[in-house]
């Protein structure tokens, strides 16, 4: 018999046992995580939410900052208004984030301080 003949021979054998042992861990694993969805009350909805990008249960991270914008997906904050953290004399707000706006940053080039225009937290 060829060794390539043998081989093929032992080929199919190893993936037929490889099929087999799939088969029994699968199983096996299904029912762990049955087990332990109970146990903790996960539903198959909880497991559809925290597939999504930057989803999940509490305690989860999500996907931010530069690798969210590498793979083309916005942050799940994206676009939610933000406390304002400056106000301006003349009621012009600024949360703190992105750019300085223009307002403040000639009060800054005038010889004024951010900080005083920081809103107090209530």
């Amino acid at each position: 018999m060829s060794k390539l003949i043998e081989i093929k021979d032992q080929i199919a054998k190893l993936q037929k046992q490889a099929e087999e042992i799939r088969t029994k861990e699968f199983d096996k694993t299904v029912q762990e995580i049955l087990d332990k969805m109970q146990a903790f009350g996960i539903t198959a909805k909880d497991l559809q939410t925290a597939s999504a990008p930057g989803r999940g249960k509490k305690g989860r991270a999500g996907k931010s900052g530069s690798s969210a914008k590498k793979s083309g997906k916005s942050h799940v904050l994206a676009g939610k208004p933000v406390a304002a953290k400056y106000r301006g004399p003349n009621g012009e707000t600024w949360s703190g984030r992105g750019l300085m706006p223009k307002w403040l940053a000639s009060l800054v080039a005038q010889g004024r301080t951010k900080e005083e225009f920081a809103v107090t937290p209530s």
